[in-house]
């Protein structure tokens, strides 16, 4: 995936997902006559060359846990002109349809960090795409991108593609039609966000009304591969949106992985803030969750799920304290069985 040979052979059947192995330049190794006899050889760790230094700094949303989400910083100004409009017009916020929990009452949610809700989810990434696009800084953009020179459909491009900004329900519609036809999870719409967020960083490029149909879509292609264990082919895009080609996804995938620097680690921190960004978003633009109250059948699974994890986590702890044991041991960890009664 990404490299000269395409992920898909022939349009007619999909291959299996193989992982390339990137052959690495030599590391500079620093000879005897350059350092001391006490430090010795001098050998580059692997991850100083994965980044560049300026790519490395914690100003980097899509690396970095600590940055700000560039969706949440754009979408910032809206939300205080929102809220200014509102105060000075006395307006009221519209009416409260956000569920509250009581003492007989407990209203939770089905999403969580590691199990987000899908609909919930993709409506907050189309929203954070649309800030995006709103309040982008200017209009730069590369060729592969641009939808007038690489088209989806054999419909007319409108003469106003580049000037006429999409609106969240447009947006909303591409992604959800996309995840609904290759069943894709709400985990990976999050690494979408990630991949087009980082894409943006260091290509140095803007998401516009020109492109973001074809970078939406590459993200979700390469995100669909790095996330799910059953990974859709691109043959398998080309059955969705009928009228692009195979040869044309794979040049576009092959330009986003160089884009991106081969760089598709998500660390597990980054992928939180993401998560809790965009719940963060949708509470400043009221797309609350769905709220269901806390049932009997309900909470006894949250409690097993919880003993669960606890058990694990002891387990995983005693493993690592034994430091004769090989790491393989930690693989595999027996869990307890939770007994709902």
């Amino acid at each position: 995936m990404g490299g000269s040979v395409s992920c898909c052979i022939s349009p007619g059947e999909s291959p299996k997902i193989h992982r390339r192995e990137v052959e690495l330049e030599e590391c500079p190794i620093t000879t005897t006559e350059d350092v001391s006899e006490d430090t010795g050889t001098y050998l580059q760790h692997i991850s100083d060359r994965e980044l560049p230094d300026e790519l490395a700094h914690e100003t980097n949303p899509s690396d970095h846990p600590r940055a700000s989400t560039l969706f949440l910083n754009k979408s910032q100004t809206d939300v205080r002109e929102k809220r200014k409009s509102n105060y000075l017009n006395h307006m009221s916020p519209g009416l409260l349809s956000k569920k509250y929990s009581s003492c007989s009452t407990i209203y939770i949610d089905d999403s969580t960090v590691s199990q987000p809700n899908l609909k919930s989810t993709i409506k907050c990434v189309a929203l954070a795409i649309y800030y995006h696009i709103k309040n982008r800084d200017s209009n730069r953009s590369l060729d592969i991108f641009d939808e007038k020179q690489h088209p989806l459909s054999r419909e007319k491009v409108p003469d106003d593609y580049s000037v006429v900004d999409p609106e969240h329900k447009l947006i909303y519609s591409f992604i959800r039609t996309l995840f609904r036809s290759a069943q894709l999870t709400a985990e990976c719409a999050i690494v979408t966000l990630v991949y087009l967020e980082r894409l943006l960083t260091y290509a140095e490029m803007d998401i516009c009304p020109c492109n973001w149909k074809r970078i939406v879509l590459g993200a979700i292609l390469l995100a669909s591969k790095v996330w799910d264990d059953q990974a859709v082919w691109n043959v398998d895009y080309c059955q969705i949106l009928k009228d692009i080609t195979v040869e044309d996804m794979n040049e576009m995938e092959r330009h986003f992985l160089e884009l991106l620097q081969f760089n598709i680690n998500v660390p597990a921190s980054v992928y939180a803030k993401y998560y809790f960004d965009l719940r963060s978003l949708a509470d400043d633009n009221n797309l609350s969750f769905p709220l269901e109250p806390l049932s009997n059948k309900r909470a006894q699974k949250l409690e097993a799920i919880s003993r669960l994890c606890e058990d694990k986590y002891k387990d995983l702890n005693k493993s690592a304290l034994r430091r004769s044991v090989s790491a393989d041991n930690l693989v595999g960890v027996k869990n307890s069985q939770a007994v709902l009664s």
